[in-house]
């Protein structure tokens, strides 16, 4: 090994080793491909704290949004194919949205434009992820609480139901005109499916998954690989935990809430997180409702096998094409109009980039948070998993965490800033 890639991976292992010794997360694991060849693999801690069970390399985690790129490429494969042509609208499909309602101060009133399936691939939809802030909010907060309720039933939403019903929603803004976070991406696979004719985990596993060699990628984890299914946690900080332990000493701690550890000991604690986040099982149970933007479960390996098709101008490793060098080209292009952009902007964490095709695309190095590529691109998930890839380096890297809320955290940016720098 070079001398610069084992200081950097020296680094890299301190790091990680640090943030679990500091109960940052239960457990970690990382790989590092540059040119196709592996750099470094890294695992740290726990995949299950309470059954002791160590992170692997074949750990299954949740993915939650790190699923938004394989929606982009399912999307690109019926684009090359010419099955879908992205001004389509997206009422061509789901009559649902013909006549959207889009939330003004003056109150609702009916949208100037047609949402297409370029607005949902680019977030500029008006599609909202759930909260209680706005009309579109409330309305999607509504959806998502009919979602968990019929969790795991046969009433259990499909989705293209879930699409559906998205529809009738009030939108944030009018199509087009505005970027927002949202469920657009759950709306582009149930658009996958609709065209294609079959469920959307069919789809990916037919035309991505199966010709990639990705076996342990699916909508849900089998019960045979169960017990490789990571856990998730959430993070309360050594003050956190030292303050609930005073409200439980003088009887004031809220109910069903448990500190795990003596304050005396010092450190953060971890605390199993048992919840189905945006419907997503934390089971990995079986879900008629194929989430495009959140739910897919995945490996390292599995991952890094899409991430190199990508970098390999959409040919697999044994010689596939499976997307076209121009659709890699137009898949990881940035795609946001100066309007647009300055809503991304709002985004703290990624400074200098800027967004398409479900994916963050380094457009201005100088003004990044990170040290990176203009040109690098990727997203992250939920639960702390990482994907960038870099084609000026001709190098991916991955790291998976499962921690409430993470996103990129602070961890996340020291790993690349090694790796990048």
């Amino acid at each position: 090994m070079d001398s610069t890639y084992r200081t950097k991976t020296e680094l890299l292992d301190k790091i990680l080793s640090k943030a679990v010794e500091e109960r940052q997360f239960a457990g970690v694991t990382l790989l590092w491909e540059k040119d196709g060849k592996e750099v470094a693999y890294l695992e740290k801690g726990y995949a299950d704290l309470e059954q002791k069970r160590p992170m692997r390399r074949d750990t299954i985690f949740h993915l939650y949004s790190q699923s938004k790129p394989v929606t982009s490429a399912a999307a690109m494969l019926l684009l090359q194919d010419g099955a879908i042509d992205l001004y389509d609208p997206v009422a061509k499909y789901f009559p649902s949205y013909a006549h959207q309602m889009v939330q003004t101060p003056m109150g609702l009133v009916p949208a100037l434009h047609p949402m297409t399936i370029r607005d949902l691939l680019n977030m500029t939809s008006g599609l909202v992820y759930p909260a209680g802030r706005t009309q579109a909010e409330t309305d999607t907060a509504r959806l998502f609480d009919e979602v968990l309720e019929h969790l795991g039933t046969p009433e259990a939403m499909t989705t293209e139901q879930f699409a559906d019903r998205l529809g009738s929603c009030a939108l944030q803004f009018d199509p087009g005109t505005d970027w927002q976070y949202g469920t657009s991406a759950d709306v582009c696979g149930a658009i996958v499916e609709k065209v294609s004719g079959m469920r959307y985990g069919d789809f990916l596993r037919k035309r991505l998954f199966e010709p990639l060699g990705m076996k342990d990628t699916a909508f849900c984890v089998p019960e045979d690989k169960k017990d490789r299914l990571a856990a998730a946690y959430i993070y309360h900080s050594p003050e956190e935990v030292i303050e609930g332990a005073k409200k439980a000493a003088s009887g004031n701690y809220g109910k069903g809430q448990e500190v795990s550890q003596d304050p005396a000991e010092g450190g953060a604690w971890l605390e199993r997180y048992t919840g189905n986040n945006l419907g997503i099982r934390n089971d990995g149970g079986e879900n008629p409702l194929e989430f495009g933007g959140a739910g897919l479960f995945s490996t390292l390996d599995d991952y890094m096998a899409f991430g190199r098709m990508l970098l390999a101008g959409g040919q697999s490793r044994e010689g596939e094409q499976i997307l076209r060098p121009g659709t890699i080209q137009f898949m990881t292009t940035h795609q946001l109009e100066d309007a647009q952009q300055n809503s991304f902007r709002n985004w703290i964490g990624l400074d200098g980039h800027s967004y398409g095709n479900f994916l963050r695309v380094m457009q201005d190095q100088r003004k990044g948070g990170i040290i990176g590529h203009n040109g690098e691109y990727g997203w992250d998930g939920w639960l702390g998993t990482y994907f960038c890839n870099d084609p000026s380096e001709n190098q991916t890297l991955l790291m998976m965490v499962q921690r409430y809320d993470y996103g990129t955290g602070t961890v996340t940016r020291q790993v690349h800033n090694v790796v990048f720098s």
